[in-house]
């Protein structure tokens, strides 16, 4: 669906739905809160510890990337369900695949924390 505003107005707009977007993530999605309680304990950290501003930035970055495959995961399973709720391989496939790159970002982002912290 296309927006009929533009400018200012548009990015205003773009910004309440997106806003609205994480409040039904944060409602509706476990994992999503538990990925931002995560991130809101160990971001702070980074400004504590004795790093370069890269390893910081990267830091950060591994755990903003793991909201955001999240949040891309939620929306596509969100998809998926409103197609139908019976059973089907692909359905099933497509989730998988969702959980899969959520799976893949945490392990990343392990890799990057126990890279720059050991």
């Amino acid at each position: 669906m296309k927006s009929n505003y533009v400018g200012l107005k548009r990015l205003i707009y773009a910004a309440h739905y997106s806003i609205k977007g994480l409040v039904a993530s944060w409602e509706s999605e476990a994992a999503i809160r538990q990925e931002i309680i995560l991130a809101s304990f160990l971001l702070p950290i980074t400004f504590f510890l004795d790093i370069s501003s890269t390893e910081q930035v990267l830091l950060i970055f591994s755990l903003v990337f793991i909201l955001i495959v999240e949040l891309l995961n939620t929306a596509l399973e969100t998809t998926v369900d409103r197609i139908g709720s019976e059973f089907n391989t692909m359905s099933g496939k497509a989730k998988d695949i969702g959980s899969a790159a959520v799976f893949v970002s945490l392990l990343n982002a392990i890799l990057i924390w126990t890279i720059i912290l050991c």
